[in-house]
């Protein structure tokens, strides 16, 4: 398995688009992972406020309610200017915030946050979109579970560098660097070679074309479940997630103890983000994440147990299960769609999968004050086991319906 897995990452990497999309993955990931913890301790710092700094988060986080909308623009123009033109305007925003320097230009941050959210929803479209057509169907899943690998990477890396970075200089430092890392990524996908042709022009209203993507998704037999599945698990997944400070009480330790279970979490999706692309072909999408789907409720259900060496074991199969989900939906969605509604499908079905992760975090909070965490890890864990084990049957369903050539 592991001269497989090692096999397949060179082939990736041997692919001239690929590799230079993961290198603008990497540099792009490592700033807004940067900035992501900067923000928030830049506005604590500011105003003393937890509630502000909360609000950062949300602020990035908003826009994916508008997926289905803004994934629009990524079938209306052609994707690798589409991802150049974003790019330079983020660079360009960012710098405006040299000028925060007191709570009164506050309004400022929050305002380029949300539009970092926004054109990021568009960025994910436009990238899935253009990464379908530039490199070889062959390796979609081997090349979004590298993406995950870079990505998770920089979550472990960036945030310490970005709060090294934030205590020295302050945050407009942070701020600039994200801005360089823009600029850097713009150069990468300036090189990739791809071409496309100028979409054609749009039938019917913004309303109607908006829908078409959600139509699509609603009604495909493979990608309507998928997504459910998904925004289950990321519901569970930020319920979950919230239970992490009274999980490490539980164990005894003190709260910065969560960083060390983060980081073996962290460590899981990486390992699973090497191994996804032959998980994927032996398994097919839905099987691969209804398995990943029943890890994470496993793993969920036996944090309850305050164990030390089993929340380790929790928190790595935690990040081994929860991107399965991911990794199946999104190579999914890009083998089933047409190029034409791809932008569209990708949005939505990121809407679909992503937006639950707010609602369990906030439910989480909310809970947590009023119920004993281990019986909500409980319910959890059976909540995601229920999810993978529909997932399962409906492959199982769609299987005899191919053996009696009703598909």
């Amino acid at each position: 398995m592991t001269t497989m897995t090692n096999w397949t990452v060179v082939r990736v990497l041997r692919d001239r688009n690929a590799g230079l999309y993961l290198a603008g993955v990497v540099v792009s990931g490592f700033g807004t992972s940067a900035l992501w913890l900067a923000s928030g301790v830049w506005v604590k710092d500011l105003t003393g406020s937890d509630g502000l700094a909360a609000l950062c988060m949300l602020a990035m986080w908003a826009p994916t309610l508008a997926g289905p909308l803004l994934g629009t623009l990524a079938d209306r123009v052609r994707r690798k200017p589409l991802l150049i033109g974003t790019n330079l305007l983020l660079a360009a925003l960012l710098l405006t915030l040299i000028t925060v320097d007191s709570p009164g230009a506050l309004w400022l941050l929050f305002a380029v946050l949300f539009v970092y959210g926004a054109a990021g929803v568009v960025h994910d479209a436009a990238e899935s979109a253009l990464v379908a057509t530039a490199v070889d169907r062959s390796l979609l899943g081997d090349f979004n579970g590298l993406r995950l690998t870079a990505t998770e990477g920089m979550k472990l890396l960036a945030p310490l560098a970005g709060a090294g970075v934030y205590a020295a200089y302050g945050g407009a430092s942070v701020a600039l660097l994200d801005s360089l890392t823009f600029v850097v990524a713009t150069v990468l996908y300036a090189r990739l070679r791809v071409r496309e042709e100028r979409p054609a022009p749009p039938a019917g209203g913004r309303r109607g074309r908006t829908a078409e993507g959600v139509r699509y998704l609603r009604s495909h037999p493979v990608l309507r479940p998928l997504a459910l599945a998904g925004g289950v698990t990321m519901l569970c997944a930020g319920l979950s997630g919230a239970l992490t400070y009274a999980v490490v009480e539980d164990l005894g330790r003190s709260p910065a103890y969560a960083g060390v279970l983060y980081a073996v979490q962290g460590a899981g999706s990486v390992a699973i983000g090497l191994g996804s692309g032959p998980a994927l072909r032996h398994l097919g999408e839905r099987r691969f994440a209804a398995w990943g789907i029943a890890l994470l409720a496993a793993a969920v259900a036996l944090r309850a147990v305050p164990d030390d060496a089993l929340a380790l074991a929790c928190s790595a199969a935690i990040g081994a299960g929860l991107p399965a989900v991911l990794i199946a939906t999104l190579t999914a969605v890009q083998r089933e769609t047409p190029g034409t509604l791809l932008g569209r499908v990708t949005a939505t079905a990121n809407t679909v999968v992503f937006t639950p992760n707010v609602v369990g975090l906030a439910a989480g909070a909310a809970l947590v004050e009023l119920t004993d965490h281990r019986l909500l890890l409980t319910a959890t864990g059976l909540t995601l086991l229920v999810t993978a084990t529909e997932l399962g049957m409906a492959v199982g369903r769609r299987v005899r319906l191919k053996g009696r050539g009703a598909v």
